[in-house]
């Protein structure tokens, strides 16, 4: 039997997971792996094709069916053949549970298969990320051949019975042991199991009906992504097989970070530096937000690191039509570069401000004070 590890642990969800788990475990497995973000790892390689493979089985209700009633058996027919009997168990899954799977062999290889799904990465400004944007972005994909269609046949050729396999799309073969008789099923390779050939190959795509191009695609931005937001495009990937669907592109976004902003969740957060006659007396300053400047007033006597907030400056939810915050922290900043004048200007501001402690001016300071008498009394 198949020493491969189960699908659902590969993806780390349960068995009882929902589609949507499991396309969230799958794009956030595949983008940590992708080969782009692991150049030369042959392991993280491996591990993309792990998970891609069981994304692929369990994606599609059919094999996910029958991987969930069979294990991997049930997806690899020829871990069947042995055990002494002459029996292709590939063709009694299919008479058994045609009516479940779609059909028996030959229809499953020979019906529409949906084309390879693409990523890419994308990196955008700040600004774009929190407003929107449309890009445009190029990338290199299989497409259908231009010169025949995708048909694979120059000229319209038709397509002939495959001489490998006489129509049948497979290649048997038996062999006799001690131990009883096994015959392997293994799909034709000289018509890849469909049973029939092209006369006449196209020469642009050599019959393949695909061809490498590079393409020009443009994708719409919504407002409020942040970095590994996923932006899906269906039919966007690579042709399918048989007039099967195209399969999808998924764009990964990365976001530039800004000059003067931090983001966390919807909410923006500013430092803006302050003097200290600015804290102490108050007064007017002017707040950036990512569209427009506001006036606020600071009060009288703000502490250090004092957080202000502005409701609805923040990025717009992609779940909801509210905006975050923008929270301002103020900094107050103290001189490094004194003059004498200056700092006998200082010493006389802070014996003027003892004198008249009534006024509870350094607060805090009395109380630590306080507290260090009873410590040492």
């Amino acid at each position: 039997m198949s020493e491969k590890r189960d699908y659902y642990e590969v993806l780390g969800v349960k068995k009882d997971a929902s589609e949507a788990d499991i396309k969230k475990a799958f794009r956030k497995l595949a983008m940590q792996y992708h080969p782009d973000k692991n150049p030369g790892d042959k392991k993280a390689e491996e591990r993309f094709k792990e998970v891609n493979e069981a994304y692929g089985i369990l994606s599609d209700p059919q094999t996910k069916e029958r991987y969930d009633r069979f294990g991997h058996a049930g997806i690899d027919p020829s871990a069947f053949s042995g055990g002494g009997f002459n029996v292709n168990f590939e063709d009694l899954f299919g008479d058994l549970f045609g009516g479940m799977f779609g059909g028996g062999t030959r229809s499953r290889r020979t019906g529409p298969r949906k084309g390879a799904d693409i990523q890419k990465n994308l990196r955008i400004k700040f600004e774009e990320a929190a407003f929107g944007v449309k890009k445009q972005i190029q990338l290199t994909k299989y497409v259908l051949c231009d010169e025949c269609g995708g048909t694979g046949a120059a000229d319209n050729a038709a397509k002939i019975r495959c001489h490998g396999c006489n129509g049948s799309g497979e290649v048997r073969t038996t062999q006799r042991t001690p131990f009883g008789q096994f015959t392997n099923v293994t799909p034709c390779p000289r018509c890849n199991g469909q049973g029939e050939v092209i006369e006449t190959p196209c020469k642009r795509c050599s019959g393949s009906g695909k061809v490498r191009s590079e393409v020009t695609i443009a994708v719409d931005i919504p407002a409020g992504v942040d970095n590994d937001s996923v932006i899906s495009l269906k039919g966007q990937g690579e042709p399918g097989g048989n007039g099967g669907p195209n399969g999808d592109l998924y764009v990964i976004i990365s976001v530039s970070p800004h000059k003067i902003f931090n983001r966390r969740g919807t909410d923006l957060w500013l430092e803006i530096p302050i003097t200290f006659t600015q804290a102490a007396l108050g007064d007017t300053i002017t707040v950036p937000t990512l569209e427009e400047k506001v006036v606020y007033k600071i009060p009288p006597g703000t502490q250090p690191e004092t957080i202000f907030r502005l409701k609805g400056k923040g990025i717009k939810s992609l779940r909801s039509a509210r905006s975050g915050d923008l929270n301002v922290k103020v900094i107050i900043e103290i001189p490094t570069k004194l003059s004498n004048e200056e700092k006998k200007l200082l010493r006389k501001l802070d014996e003027t401000i003892k004198k008249g402690q009534s006024n509870d001016a350094y607060a805090k300071r009395n109380k630590f004070l306080e507290a260090m008498k009873e410590l040492f009394s």
